[in-house]
């Protein structure tokens, strides 16, 4: 029963009010605005809102008013106590699984994403789709008349609603009951069971209504499913509120108005208004079915000034006028025009949002290499400049079967080119039925995520959240064979040929029409196009051999460098050719890491391997130092950093290397002896080499030690904690001395024979001054740069025959006398700056 309204405040009123969950509450503003007006004080204002005095408004407006605002309020009571009803003509039916605990997990465990609804209800639609094309490539007459395959979507900001319509197979209302009625029952099950016992069973179908199909209550507090099936007379309506535990199916009371097919209507929830907004729509529904076969269609709502249409009295008036009236109009009158009166009209028209083809489908005979490059500009987005560089396009088939398209960019990503990895967002797209899945897996590891590229999977599960799919076997099994097709991409990319010049150079002639012959010195050499692309990509292959252990062989088969005997720009070598054309002495690949080629190709390390005509590959990018420090070999063949000890040269005689090396280490025991007390801890120890060329000493690193360009790549760490600028960062080397060079032997003749006596300073400057060349020469940085600087000077002292470095006096120059003032230019006598013709200059 109606409650009396007359002593009761609305906040009271509204409380007293509340509805169930059951309850649905329907009602216009103007009806709540009404109610307040009722529920006023008894002088007929509104209370403390002050909107209406009534000292302003006559006895008759007053009680008009109060009648106006007691309608109106019962109206709005009525509405919020009345229950809600469910369709005219339905029954009831209850759900076989436990609903509430359902949606508990399809909203808080299930699906992290709300927007993934509407992937949903477009999956449902284009399975729908998929099997009446099917059914009718037999039974034509099955498409009636709606022979259109298609899927529109309607939003109406009014009514706060969300409608997804298809022309697909519909539901009859046994259908309606079983599918919708059950958690997790999917009408494709059943379509494919039919299929499988029927003659041809060469089609395969996605689509779960049912865990799917209930994520639309994420987003809607009620849904209404209106379906027609061929053999089903009736168009049969099947609704549900949120969170009860029954639903109503019974007749459409609104007839047969789909033809054929389904038409899913959500009544949105307060906090998914969103959903209403036709930009936020078309964002969505391009993400999820940019590819789907059948068009996807968003009803667009505008508004238009048109002129207002007369009636047939208005027309009439206007000609009687026309008629009676005899004033003569002027020229000027007649030529302006009256201007219509205009009228706001709201129109809809369907856009179509998936006009992409998904060519991964089709034949890949089939498609030219022009559709290939237009279908990389979709999937690239704009993230990589230029064309592809080369695309692979496969089904794979086994225990997994899926269709994919992977590319290899020409050009390097914005983000890639910055070092910034995680910036780089994952490059392939997940499809199920052509239906987006996600674009955030990680189909690929982080060396190759500049590849792009879309996976179309049968085997995967639809309605699962993310983080479930990433972890799943299907996943991991996908992900295998992409990246062993990747690299196989990459593979044949570097055995391609030399591609031939595109054209012939046309001859050139001379004064006396002879043609000139050009030298084949002044052409550019050609570049191979792997080349070009590996300056750009080789960084992240270098990454895979660290990161991918069990794809390192083929990824160092990919790898190429710069070498000793590579001496132009784009001159690259690979690992197997380096060790096809090893000398037949040598054991190991001989590398040297450091920070130009320049650099590299002038230092005294590589005075031995000139001698010796032993080609050294160069290390130039930083990661080569981790690349060399984790592969280690190549083929069995191991790595030889030349910057470091247990370098050996094969190619002498063993027994006579070994003599020399101990006649060497006898006779110049007192001065390395010496040399390591003076040095102390500023090298590991001091030693004979036995591979310098022409260097009189050079410090190198221990074995397994840091080498220079890792010690300067460690120092250049903008995020190292614990460790000031230079400080316990230069490692201990070992210097070598060369038994043949002059200045070793001398030094040796300046050491005291008895070992005690304390030699000159000048002998300490000069075994200084000869382990910072050392030290220089080996790529270290010099370890006390205040000392190296006062010893420095002492020489500097010595050889010009300074005697002291006590300053000059401080000169005082005379005063100079003022000088006079420039004289002002003065133009020549008869010039006139207005006879100057600026046209007469040739400028």
């Amino acid at each position: 029963p109606k409650q009396p309204t007359d002593n009761i405040s609305l906040p009271t009123l509204l409380l007293k009010q509340q509805p169930r969950t059951s309850t649905m509450v329907r009602y216009s503003a103007a009806a709540f605005l009404a109610a307040i007006c009722m529920l006023s004080s008894s002088n007929g204002s509104i209370g403390n809102f002050g909107l209406v005095r009534a000292a302003e408004m006559t006895e008759a407006e007053q009680a008009a008013e109060t009648a106006a605002a007691n309608a109106a309020a019962e109206e709005m009571i009525e509405a919020i106590s009345t229950p809600y009803s469910p369709p005219e003509g339905s029954s009831a039916f209850a759900y076989e699984a436990e609903v509430n605990k359902m949606l508990d997990i399809v909203i808080n465990s299930l699906y992290t994403n709300k927007d993934i609804f509407l992937r949903e209800l477009i999956s449902n639609a284009s399975d729908a789709l998929d099997k009446i094309r099917f059914l009718s490539v037999t039974k034509p007459e099955l498409l009636g008349d709606t022979p259109n395959l298609e899927m529109k979507i309607e939003y109406d900001p009014d009514a706060k609603t969300l409608t997804i319509r298809d022309t697909g197979l519909g539901m009859t209302k046994d259908d309606l009951i079983k599918n919708l009625g059950t958690v997790a029952r999917s009408g494709t099950t059943n379509f494919m069971k039919a299929l499988k016992e029927s003659e041809t069973n060469d089609i395969s179908q996605i689509g779960m209504f049912g865990v799917g199909f209930y994520s639309t209550f994420l987003v809607a507090d009620r849904v209404s499913v209106a379906s027609k099936h061929n053999d089903d007379d009736t168009q049969n309506v099947w609704e549900s509120l949120n969170g009860e535990a029954s639903f109503h199916v019974g007749p459409d009371p609104r007839g047969n108005t789909l033809g054929r097919g389904t038409e899913i209507t959500l009544h949105l929830k307060e906090d998914a208004e969103e959903y209403l907004s036709p930009y936020k729509l078309k964002e969505m529904i391009g993400h999820y079915s940019e590819f789907v076969t059948h068009p996807v269609s968003l009803r667009q709502i505008k508004t238009i000034q048109v002129p207002k249409e007369k009636d047939e009295f208005d027309e009439e008036e206007e000609e009687k006028k026309e008629d009676g009236d005899d004033i003569e109009v002027s020229d000027e009158d007649e030529a302006e025009e009256k201007e219509p009166e205009m009228e706001e009209v709201t129109t809809y028209e369907y856009e179509q949002i998936n006009t992409d083809p998904a060519i991964w489908a089709r034949d890949k005979d089939g498609i030219t290499d022009e559709e290939y490059q237009e279908f990389w500009k979709v999937v690239s987005k704009g993230d990589s400049a230029g064309d592809a560089e080369d695309w692979t396009h496969f089904n794979a088939e086994g225990n997994i079967n899926f269709k994919s398209i992977l590319y290899v960019p020409s050009e390097v990503p914005f983000a890639l080119q910055q070092g910034n990895m995680e910036m780089m967002k994952p490059g392939l797209r997940l499809y199920v039925r052509k239906v987006l899945i996600s674009d955030e897996f990680d189909l690929m590891p982080r060396y190759l995520n500049f590849i792009k590229g879309v996976v179309d999977s049968d085997d995967l599960p639809l309605n699962v959240n993310r983080e479930t799919l990433q972890e799943s076997k299907i996943v991991k099994i996908i992900k295998k064979k992409l990246v062993r097709k990747a690299l196989e991409l990459i593979r044949k990319m570097s055995q391609q040929e030399m591609p031939a010049d595109d054209e012939t150079d046309e001859a050139e002639v001379d004064a006396d029409g002879n043609v000139i012959v050009k030298d084949d010195g002044d052409k550019k050499p050609k570049v191979h196009p792997y080349i070009t692309w590996y300056k750009k990509f080789g960084l992240s292959l270098k990454m895979g051999c660290i990161d991918d252990s069990a794809n390192k062989d083929k990824l160092q088969k990919l790898l190429r460098f710069k070498s000793s005997k590579a001496d132009g720009e784009d001159e690259f070598v690979s690992l197997q050719e380096y060790v096809d054309r090893m000398k037949e002495w040598q054991k190991e690949i001989y590398v040297f890491p450091g920070e130009s080629i320049k650099q590299l190709s002038e230092s005294s390390f590589m005075d031995a391997f000139n001698d010796r005509d032993v080609e050294v590959l160069y290390l130039t990018d930083s990661i080569d130092e981790y690349f060399i420090g984790n592969v280690r070999e190549f083929n069995g063949v191991k790595f030889r950093d030349v910057t470091k000890e247990g370098v050996k040269f094969s190619d002498e005689d063993e027994d006579l290397a070994k003599r020399r090396n101990k006649v060497y280490a006898d006779k110049f025991s007192p001065l390395t002896k010496y040399l390591k007390k003076l040095y102390g801890a500023d090298v590991s120890r001091v030693a004979i080499s036995k591979r310098l060329g022409r260097a009189p000493a050079i410090v190198s690193s221990t074995e397994w030690g840091n080498s220079a360009n890792m010690d300067r790549i460690m120092r250049a760490q903008a995020f190292a904690h614990g460790v000031a600028p230079g400080e316990n960062m230069m490692p201990t080397g070992i210097l070598e001395l060369n038994p043949r060079h002059p200045f070793v032997i001398k030094l040796l003749e300046s050491i005291p024979d008895d070992g005690e006596t304390e030699p000159p300073q000048s002998v300490k400057d000069n075994a200084w001054i000869l382990l910072d060349m050392a030290t220089m020469s080996g790529g270290f940085p010099v370890r006390d740069p205040k000392k190296f600087a006062a010893r420095m000077t002492r020489v500097l002292k010595t050889g010009l025959g300074v005697e002291s470095l006590t300053l000059a006096d401080e000169i005082d120059p005379p005063a100079e006398e003022d000088l006079p003032d420039e004289p002002a230019f003065e133009m020549p006598d008869g010039f006139n700056m207005e006879d100057l013709n600026l046209d007469d200059l040739d400028m």
